[in-house]
């Protein structure tokens, strides 16, 4: 039987990892715990942090949030060290099991390396076969650990900053790494730039992060993102920058800036709570709804674009809906009935100022619907006399092979209808999404060049960047997550 909110959760897009690094703090361990707990938004599942103290590595790991697993005193009083590297989990490779939490760790000819990882590696399965066969013992099904066996397989002698280009010289996908050996700590991006990773300072101390909120929770300031195929190499000389891979035609992710990264972060020198208000005006340009009376936004992603859609129609914006932001997944069983109320748990209906209105209803995405027609049913309810939905998102026909958990891409629900049929099963009285061209307005650009668009747009245009060596050689891609489950999908 299902969670009690898996009807809500199994609906959205799920986020997909936080890094964080300090290096020459004395409080490196707290300060990533800090960092982690600021990009809690990027993965639920799991967390850990890898501490080093001269030549001493110190973990820790758990499945579950930030805040429980290093509020203890006695944890993190074990994280000793100047240096430290953190991760925030949700699994797109691997089960939730806690030997695929990161950071990764071994004990390698050259001393310790540990190693977390946002993204997902497109010919992980194929690499990991070729170890295997050579004698390599996985200890997880992450495809992270596929990278610390080609760096362990370097010829001997061979430096750290060395063993890592050969080995992403083999990898394909999207990442964002951030390692730690005895003397450094390093962060690389892919060469498409398709995950985000910044370095910032903190007096004298270096920081890596996915997102800028992650300095700003700890009064860090922001240097730079860090760009595609470069390393950033800190040690106890300062900091330098390599650019290990060559770099691509650069395909940052735009879903970053429609719902994954937090609106008040900055990445690529784009403010994400301005980008999402611009694609509400957009969206108000392109899809205008004469006669309406107010925009609501489901909250929270649809917030700054329904404050945008408002602004550009010149309609009072209003939380028409409210969220409880105190809920959590539930593992009660209930009955059919009260499964079909637990989108309730989340979202209520805010009665005195729907009852009667017609309303805009904005949201960042569709994905299979269940959650949009619950959403619209409880609004009508709540005796809206017309809802009219606006998507801040261009339809997601496609699933994500880098780093984002998606459906496969037939359960997406605009892969299999039209937007028309997609209206009438959420039972809106009009359904419109902001258009790629419209999209990219938002973002800056004039609009969506097809030769070089700038962003990887895969899930909604079906043009992936970089290579599925995996899925198009019938293996395994992110959606099936244990190495058992690979071996059967083989035979």
């Amino acid at each position: 039987m299902l969670p009690f909110s898996a009807s809500s959760d199994d609906d959205r897009f799920h986020e997909e990892c936080g890094v964080f690094g300090v290096y020459g703090h004395k409080d490196a361990a707290a300060l990533t715990a800090l960092g982690l707990h600021a990009l809690q938004h990027r993965g639920q599942e799991a967390c850990g942090i890898v501490s080093v103290e001269g030549e001493n590595f110190h973990a820790h790991r758990a499945l579950g949030l930030v805040d429980a697993t290093f509020s203890s005193a006695a944890v993190m009083d074990m994280l000793k060290g100047n240096k430290a590297i953190g991760h925030n989990r949700y699994a797109t490779s691997g089960d939730t099991i806690l030997r695929n939490v990161q950071p990764v760790y071994g004990d390698l000819s050259f001393g310790g390396f540990a190693i977390a990882h946002n993204g997902n590696l497109t010919n992980a399965y194929k690499i990991r076969e070729g170890l295997v066969k050579k004698g390599s013992i996985f200890q997880s099904t992450s495809d992270t650990e596929v990278i610390v066996h080609l760096v362990a397989t370097a010829a001997e002698g061979t430096p750290i900053l060395d063993r890592l280009k050969q080995a992403l010289t083999i990898v394909q996908g999207a990442y964002s790494l951030v390692a730690a050996t005895a003397d450094e700590m390093i962060g690389l991006r892919d060469p498409y730039g398709v995950r985000p990773l910044l370095l910032g300072k903190l007096g004298d101390a270096y920081i890596l992060t996915s997102e800028s909120c992650g300095l700003d929770i700890i009064g860090a300031e922001l240097v730079r993102d860090v760009r595609p195929g470069e390393a950033v190499v800190v040690n106890d000389n300062g900091v330098e920058f390599v650019q290990l891979l060559p770099q691509q035609s650069k395909r940052f992710c735009i879903f970053e800036y429609v719902y994954f990264a937090r609106p008040d972060s900055v990445l690529e020198n784009k403010s994400v709570y301005h980008t999402r208000r611009q694609i509400g005006v957009e969206l108000a340009k392109e899809a205008p709804c004469i006669g309406a009376d107010i925009v609501v936004p489901v909250p929270d992603s649809g917030v700054p674009s329904a404050i945008g859609y408002a602004a550009q129609s010149g309609l009072p914006f209003e939380l028409g809906i409210i969220r409880n932001h105190y809920v959590g997944r539930t593992f009660i069983e209930p009955t059919d009935q009260i499964r079909h109320l637990g989108v309730k748990l989340k979202h209520n209906a805010n009665k005195a100022y729907i009852k009667g209105k017609s309303i805009v209803l904005v949201d960042d995405s569709i994905v299979r619907g269940t959650t949009s027609r619950k959403i619209v049913e409880m609004v009508r309810e709540a005796g809206a006399r017309e809802v009219h939905m606006r998507i801040s998102s261009p339809p997601t026909k496609h699933s994500c092979y880098y780093g984002i958990d998606t459906p496969d891409s037939a359960e997406l629900m605009a892969n299999r209808f039209s937007i028309d049929d997609i209206r009438k099963q959420i039972n809106v009285d009009s359904l419109a999404y902001i258009s790629l061209d419209g999209l990219y307005r938002a973002v800056g650009e004039a609009k969506r060049d097809p030769e070089n668009p700038g962003f990887c747009d895969a899930c909604f245009s079906g043009k992936y960047p970089i290579a599925l060596t995996d899925h198009e050689d019938g293996r395994p891609d992110k959606k099936v997550s244990s190495l058992n489950e690979y071996k059967a999908a083989r035979t």
